[in-house]
């Protein structure tokens, strides 16, 4: 006769139908209901990141953004003729190069200095909202403060504000971070780490304490208000300010630069950008211009000689003339005196030249050398004219030497003066090729940063994906069987598969708060108190189906055991046994468990003149044997605990119970405890006709199981099924499990 349950060409059927479809289809659809499974914990996970996400967008501290806009102009002339090929070479832009020059030590260093950038000052906030409440404050007249909140007197709360005019430390102290405290009359005293008071006295005066100076400006604060001060390393301000500006050429080849520099701080970034600007372009002008400045500072040096020379010259001139008593030139020594003082004036010139061009080139070069040589030509005039003049007496002679002394000084001084104005007139007109097209300004009314609902959607995203990868893991790692086609893989049939009740909940509540009130109110029994729950209905198909498994069975004696604890078999024991009682059985239920049986509380009995006593010899079957509140059913409890419950079940007296029950009931129960922790259940088992386990839904591995159905075959025991406990609907197992779909059929 076929023992196998009616269910098992349905789950046949089933296994085959599920291993027709694709097994990726399936995997996706098994993920897709895990998922399901446990979307209100996706959803409180993605919520709470939300909710944190809103919290962080709206305490964070806005950044906002200062720009300013330069451009630069071409100032190199072009080679005539040139122009249209000079798009066929690649050149490096002039933008490039002054972005370079902009954002170099040397500018950002000098902005550094004036503005003291490297002296941090700034007021203690109170943690997560003090940013907000000091930020929002808005005073009515300058000097208002907010009023501390929480009685926190030594946070910043709105208002507050310090100048730094100086704060020198030692060089071990640099990057170190101290406390300045505001007290009362307008003192204020610096604490370092330690708490140690380094410096204390008035606001304004300049404080001074070994190698520590500190002079405060202004400080508007209530007194015991705390403020961090530190005095940075000045290269990593410096570098640190390279990084945060940024400068970029709009366009290719536009020479129109663009600046920006985010800060919270929409004044502090509209000051350095505009010091960084007007620096960077006060330096274009100093270069464009240098070349007219070194030459004035030359001719700067060279007036004064010249003049000395002059005066000198026409001091020798009239005592001479005072000496030979107003001796005149004549007109042929007035034409020899006029050619020199113009060769002496050229020389000179051609001399100022060669000195401008010697500080360009080396004294090889071509320039240089045609300098040389017109000054070589203008002196062998000058030496043929000298000639001329020795045929002239002596008197006029010396006279025209002195003479051109004079003149040759003269027009010397005049040449240099005139030289010195258009230098000047050059060097004050120089106007740079950089001109700055707009200051730096800030737009309050729109950060750059936080983008407060990019921040909500990135956090709720990433909620959302951790709770699905929480999910996800715990699915990968959960190895308890939940699929009873895992078991049949076994060789083990699955007789029937019980779904987890919520009323057998609410009755296991209601004798959980007796037994804490220490009331006697025994548990109520579900095929009872709810027949027509999906639980018992299952119990029912397990009713059938053990009828033909039974028919080849060596007795009426069904053992009940499991793997483990806590997998539900006195539920199915005392529910089965209600059910067979109910079909006009005569059914008798044992406790086997005589380590913690607690079948007596189903009942409402108490656990003595139980098992253990019948089979210590010390009561017979009828005083073990104990009716129940279900008409043919009875019961026998555990009895005393005794110290050897494997040797009592060994003994001949369980052999001689067996007989005696056996033969006045129809069908016995017997609950045993777990095969895995103890071996009691093999004992009971070897005794019985029919052995059943009970897994629960979720908990059991498919190892745990196999492991157990060994157990009992080293023992001589054939496993006749498996009772599939605690079945819960789960999406994730929805698909390709034929177990799960019991219906509630019930009249209205």
């Amino acid at each position: 006769m076929n023992t196998q349950p009616n269910n098992s060409a349905s789950n046949a059927n089933n296994k085959s139908t599920n291993n027709s479809q694709p097994t990726q289809e399936i995997d996706l659809m098994a993920l897709l209901g895990a998922l399901l499974d446990r979307k209100y914990f996706i959803v409180a996970v993605t919520a709470l990141f939300m909710f944190v996400g809103v919290i962080y967008a709206v305490l964070s501290t806005p950044v906002y953004q200062a720009t300013a806009m330069i451009q630069v102009e071409d100032g190199g002339a072009s080679v005539p003729g040139f122009d249209d090929m000079a798009g066929m070479f690649e050149s490096t832009s002039a933008a490039v190069t002054e972005i370079e020059l902009l954002k170099s030590r040397s500018i950002i260093g000098e902005a550094v200095d004036t503005l003291k950038l490297d002296i941090i000052a700034e007021p203690k906030l109170f943690p997560f909202i003090g940013s907000r409440a000091y930020r929002t404050f808005t005073p009515i007249k300058d000097g208002d403060l907010a009023e501390p909140s929480f009685a926190a007197n030594s946070y910043a709360w709105g208002g507050e504000s310090i100048n730094v005019f100086r704060f020198d430390v030692p060089r071990t102290a640099v990057n170190q971070e101290f406390t300045l405290v505001a007290q009362a009359n307008n003192s204020l005293a610096l604490f370092n780490d330690d708490g140690e008071q380094i410096l204390s006295g008035k606001v304004g005066e300049e404080l001074t304490s070994g190698k520590f100076n500190l002079t405060i400006r202004t400080l508007n604060a209530h007194p015991g208000t705390e403020f961090t001060i530190t005095r940075k390393d000045r290269l990593n301000t410096i570098l640190d300010l390279q990084t945060e500006i940024g400068a970029s050429e709009k366009g290719k080849d536009s020479g129109i630069i663009n600046l920006s520099l985010e800060s919270t701080k929409p004044s502090y970034a509209e000051k350095v950008l505009d010091k960084v600007a007007a620096i960077y372009v006060r330096r274009n002008v100093e270069r464009n211009s240098a070349e007219a400045q070194k030459s004035l500072e030359f001719l700067e040096v060279q007036l004064p000689e010249i003049k000395k020379q002059l005066e000198y010259a026409e001091q020798r001139f009239n005592d001479y003339q005072i000496k030979r008593q107003s001796i005149n030139i004549t007109l042929e020594t007035q034409g020899v005196l006029e050619q020199v003082v113009k060769l002496e004036t050229k020389l000179q010139e051609l001399n100022l030249k060669r000195l401008d061009i010697g500080r360009k080139f080396k004294k090889d070069h071509p320039a240089y050398q045609g300098i040389l040589e017109q000054i070589e030509a203008v002196e062998n005039q000058k030496q043929e004219l000298v000639g001329e003049v020795g045929n002239l007496p002596e008197t006029q002679q010396e006279l025209l030497r002195l003479k051109r002394d004079v003149e040759v000084s003269n027009q010397i001084y005049t040449l240099l003066l005139s030289k010195t104005q258009e230098l000047d007139i050059v060097r004050a007109g120089t106007v740079g090729n950089v001109r700055i097209i707009d200051y730096a300004e800030v737009n309050t009314s729109k950060p750059v940063k936080p983008k407060k609902a990019l921040i909500v959607v990135i956090a709720t995203m990433l909620g959302g994906m951790l709770a699905v990868a929480i999910v996800l893991i715990q699915k990968a790692m959960h190895k308890g069987v939940e699929d009873p086609s895992e078991i049949e893989a076994l060789g083990l049939p699955v007789y029937a598969s019980v779904p987890h009740s919520d009323f057998q909940d609410k009755l296991s509540g209601f004798a959980e708060r007796a037994r804490k009130n220490k009331t006697n109110k025994p548990k109520s029994i579900l095929a009872l108190d709810n027949p027509a729950d999906l639980a018992i209905e299952a119990l029912r198909s397990l009713r059938t189906s053990l009828h033909f498994a039974m028919m080849e069975a060596k007795n009426n004696i069904i053992a009940i055991s499991g793997p483990s604890p806590s997998v539900g078999k006195s539920f199915i024991s005392v529910n089965l046994a209600s059910v067979l009682a109910q079909s006009g059985k005569k059914v008798l239920i044992i406790d086997a468990d005589m380590r913690k049986g607690y079948l007596q509380t189903q009942f409402g009995l108490k656990w003595d003149d139980g098992l253990s006593d019948y089979l210590s010899g010390r009561l017979n079957l009828e005083q073990v044997t104990k009716p129940t509140k279900v008409e043919g059913l009875s019961v026998i409890t555990r009895g005393q605990i005794p110290p050897n419950p494997s040797e009592l079940l060994m003994h001949s007296n369980f052999s001689k119970l067996v007989e005696e029950v056996s033969a006045a009931y129809d069908i016995i129960i017997v609950d045993t405890p777990p095969i895995l922790a103890v071996t009691d259940p093999a004992i009971v088992s070897a005794h019985s006709g029919t052995t059943l386990l009970v897994t629960r839904f979720g908990q059991n591995h498919v190892r745990e199981i196999e492991l157990t159905r060994n157990r009992f075959e080293q023992n001589g025991v054939d496993v006749k099924g498996v009772v599939f406990n605690g079945v819960i609907k789960k999406a994730s197992n929805a698909y390709g499990y034929y177990g799960y779909y019991n219906y509630e059929y019930k009249s209205n």
